[in-house]
């Protein structure tokens, strides 16, 4: 019976009622170890009685074996494996071990699927998930366990977590809703211990601060208790290590040894049987320890009483002694990778032997995804190795393992003590590339940048050399440094006549041509060269990199050229639940989105790429994707601008992404000046304008000419604005292409008064998609009409120009072209808002899929959505706009300008 936990059983039980009813709820206990975390998790077994189970433990003996916790808790849901979709399934499996030969998994993947598997089991009746010890989970199960636990909401799903407090693990370091435990009150210590004289038990319940495990080992030995100093709490963990050593220590050493033979191993009774024999050991002497209270033997398995318990076995045990077990557990285990493990343990300074072993293990770990595991076994293997340039080549193989494991600090310090061994220059190379990478998405684009540079000199494979040099543009491209982005994209150059790989090749022509645009040196007809050339396979496979399919067509802004590759990588990278790559690409798609009528796609995918660069840890895309947000913000009134373009200049001040911070002054100019503030704006703008002349940007697509020049005509300084609009039209003129050519035409129209300059700008808004420039356009025009007294000829730009920042929910500009258009004599009739509007983005981006045609099914595995979370967003969905069926829902957004399938 559970004593003296009444408030937290209720806690339970109102969140095994919501799983009953489809409200999925989650709760992390914590508490120092004995406080009663597993009495309170079977007592919420116990309760949660009709539902269907799933239930696992971390142990310290599996804590590096890959998705070891994983297996043990969805083991019961495995039949039904088929039923979640296919890239799912395949990534589930190969970590699970369960198909050999099947593709190396990746770790977001594998979470998505333990999300898909876990709702397909609640589909015939409600599932309780259970994990006591999650503080000694295997880091990959715990991840993706993690991105389960993130996306219940409203499925019959009760997840219930226990861990040790101040632990360091995935879930802790999470934003899970937690409960932390304290001690049991006296009234309940009296209770659990019996036969003591009352001021006893208030001692003891004082000196363990209600410990309910504490109190009951230490009742046991009052002797101990009288030796303690009064009045002073002690440390329960060393206390009961201390209680539970002492009991061991009076078995026989028989006993001791067995019971140390199933401390080193994980507790499989025929393992220990077998390491017993080795030792010449009867394993029968395992009697005493259970006598003893210390281990139960049931179902062929060892289990200790407690964690504690174990430990305690384990440290209090002479070194060598653990040596010797550990040997004879390698010879008795049939796993191979965990021999690996036990042998290493025997090990006193190298053995390459041993090492070439954990090789192999890391290398399956790695293949399943668990990479956080191949990182330990590659970093063991190191340690083990006497020549210097093996044992660099495995810390290299260990900090690309905790690199794809998200763990960049870990990675880079392992990657910084190979290069200390001088290894060759094959494995330096590799070094730096992956320090590059880290250092672009996580730390400074300027050490990336002059790593990757470095690396790319010292290196004599050409097309190593070609991607390194792209790798060193992307970073250059962040920070805004064209200087060195054109040195790097002139190496390119010289080395792409050798590079015969397509894969490179095409890399390497559209970031040269990339930098080139940058800093006004040409650069568009690479870019289409390289969009001509036939796919790459050794490109697809390639998903770093691959982002330039995604970047290059933006920097030529035409309503065509290369626009499908950017919709084809975001649905490859969905299917193939590449998480970690999403949020760069989601910046992209937005982007693209933001310079067309699809401002509501661009606001849903900017939403998906925040919140997936936060969980994936990727600080760099998270500024990005928050400064592009800010700017659609600014464009549509919204007053949210300033907090993000706020939060996107501090990440981009710390980490020097000076691309980030072009983008958030832009939207902070931009907000005031939609808002008719052109005094507030100017500081934003010539702020901007300092930023891209330190750091030679020519490129005229990033330039606010046009919105300076119509700030200085606002307050009246036509001077000004006369002498940047001629600036820009030159630098328009350089780059040739249609989007800068068309506001260089407007505001050499607004500063000439040229008609026939509008109606250039106008002409090349028609090679362009971007329905807000041409409105700015047809603005500026129908405003100089007005003031011509051309007032029928001003009505028909200004009404177009109402009618479409109507349509994209710029409601300041609306207000400002509606209030011209009344100045002509004419009233606007501007539009209704929908309902529609006011879906949130997740909402709208459900919508968008399922009017598309897409299941409920298909829809929550591209979005990493349980099924029932979709239909959850659906009817809020079916009630915002007063609709019931699928087919209403797709009569209502039906555009032709949507892309349902990102």
């Amino acid at each position: 019976m559970l004593v003296g936990r009444e408030a937290e059983r209720r806690l339970i039980e109102q969140l095994v009622a919501g799983a009953r009813v489809g409200a999925a709820g989650v709760l992390l206990v914590t508490g120092e170890p004995g406080i009663g975390k597993t009495a309170l998790l079977d007592e919420a077994a116990t309760l949660a009685t009709g539902l269907r189970l799933l239930r696992a433990r971390g142990t310290e003996a599996e804590r590096d074996v890959p998705f070891g916790a994983l297996h043990q808790l969805l083991r019961p849901a495995l039949h039904d494996l088929r039923r979640i979709p296919h890239p799912q399934q395949a990534a589930l499996a190969a970590a699970l071990a369960l198909s050999p030969g099947e593709s190396t998994a990746d770790r977001f993947a594998v979470g998505a699927a333990t999300l898909s598997l876990i709702c397909r089991y609640a589909e015939e009746a409600p599932v309780a998930v259970i994990v006591d010890d999650a503080h000694l989970l295997d880091r990959p199960s715990a991840e993706a366990l993690l991105f389960a636990a993130r996306r219940f909401l409203a499925d019959p799903i009760v997840l219930l977590i226990a861990a040790r407090q101040h632990e360091s693990h995935p879930l802790a370091e999470a934003d899970l809703p937690s409960l932390s435990l304290g001690g049991v009150p006296l009234e309940a210590a009296q209770q659990l211990v019996h036969g003591l004289p009352i001021d006893l038990v208030a001692r003891l319940h004082r000196t363990v601060a209600g410990n309910p495990l504490a109190l009951l080992e230490l009742a046991d030995s009052p002797d101990e208790l009288q030796r303690l100093p009064p009045g002073v709490p002690m440390p329960v963990p060393a206390l009961l290590a201390d209680a539970f050593a002492k009991r061991a220590n009076r078995l026989s050493p028989a006993a001791r040894t067995a019971l140390l033979v199933a401390a080193v191993d994980d507790g499989e009774l025929g393992v220990v049987v077998r390491a017993c024999k080795e030792l010449s050991v009867d394993v029968a002497a395992l009697a005493e320890a259970e006598t003893a209270t210390l281990v139960a033997i049931r179902d062929g398995r060892v289990e200790f009483r407690h964690p504690l318990v174990r430990s305690a076995i384990y440290t209090s045990a002479d070194p060598a002694e653990r040596r010797t077990v550990h040997r004879a557990v390698a010879g008795a285990t049939q796993d191979e990778d965990r021999r690996a493990w036990h042998l290493s343990e025997t090990v006193l300074g190298t053995d390459d032997e041993v090492a070439a072993r954990l090789d192999v293990a890391a290398a399956h770990a790695a293949g399943r995804g668990a990479h956080s595991v191949a990182a330990t076994a590659y970093e063991r293997a190191a340690r083990l190795t006497e020549a210097p340039r093996d044992r660099a080549r495995r810390l290299v193989a260990a900090g690309e393992a905790a690199w794809s494991a998200g763990l960049p600090e870990r990675a880079d310090a392992l990657l910084d003590e190979a290069l200390a061994l001088q290894p060759p220059s094959a494995t330096k190379i590799r070094a730096q590339e992956i320090r590059g990478d880290i250092a672009v998405k996580c730390g400074s684009p300027a050490q990336a940048r002059d790593i990757l540079i470095a690396a790319a000199s010292e290196c004599e494979d050409e097309a190593i050399a070609t991607g390194l040099l792209a790798d060193a543009v992307n970073a250059c491209y962040r920070l805004c440094d064209t200087v060195s982005g054109l040195k790097a994209a002139e190496g390119i150059d010289r080395l792409l006549p050798a590079v015969e790989r397509p894969g490179p090749r095409i890399i390497g022509m559209m970031a040269s041509g990339v930098a080139k645009i940058l800093a006004g040196q040409g650069g568009t007809d690479q870019i289409r060269q390289a969009i001509a050339l036939a796919p790459s396979d050794e490109l697809d496979r390639d998903r770093r990199r691959q982002v330039w399919m995604a970047i290059a067509p933006l920097f030529l802004r035409e309503s065509g050229t290369g626009r499908a590759l950017l919709q084809q990588a975001m649905l490859e990278r969905r299917d193939q639940v590449a998480l970690g790559t999403l949020p760069g690409l989601l910046f992209v798609l937005a982007r693209d989105d933001a310079t067309t009528d699809r401002w509501a796609d661009a606001a849903t995918s900017y939403d998906e790429g925040i919140r997936l660069a936060r969980e994936t840890g990727q600080t760099a895309e998270l500024a990005m994707n928050l400064a592009g947000q800010a700017w659609l913000a600014a464009h549509q009134g919204r007053q949210e601008c300033q907090e993000l373009a706020a939060e996107a200049l501090r990440i981009c001040t710390e980490r020097g992404l000076q691309l980030g911070t072009v983008w958030s002054l832009f939207a902070l100019g931009d907000y005031e000046l939609g808002c008719g503030d052109p005094e507030a704006a100017l500081p934003q703008y010539v702020r901007l304008v300092d930023v891209l002349a330190s750091n030679g940007l020519k490129d005229p697509d990033l330039s606010p000419a046009p919105e300076l020049v119509e700030a200085y005509l606002r307050l009246g300084r036509s001077g000004d604005a006369e002498s940047v609009a001629r600036e820009y039209v030159v630098q328009a003129q350089a780059k040739g292409q249609p989007w800068s050519l068309a506001r260089a035409a407007r505001v050499t129209g607004v500063v000439d008064e040229s008609e026939e300059d509008f109606e250039k700008a106008l002409g090349w808004h028609a090679e362009t998609l971007d329905v807000f420039e041409q409105a700015r356009t047809r603005l500026a025009y129908g405003a100089w009409l007005r003031r011509a007294r051309r007032r029928v000829d001003a009505r028909a730009q200004l009404r177009l120009a109402v009618e479409a920042f109507d349509e994209l929910g710029a409601a300041g500009w609306a207000d400002q072209a509606a209030s011209e258009l009344k100045a002509t004599g004419e009233t606007a009739r501007r539009r209704v808002p929908s309902t529609a509007d006011e879906l949130t983005p997740q909402e709208r981006q459900i919508a968008l899929l399922l009017a598309d045609g897409q299941s409920i099914r298909a829809a929550a595995a591209r979005l990493f959505l349980s099924p029932k979370t979709v239909e959850y967003h659906l009817r809020k969905v079916y009630t915002k706009l007063g609709i019931h069926s699928r087919t209403e829902l797709a009569q209502h957004l039906a555009s032709p300008s949507h892309h349902p399938q990102r």
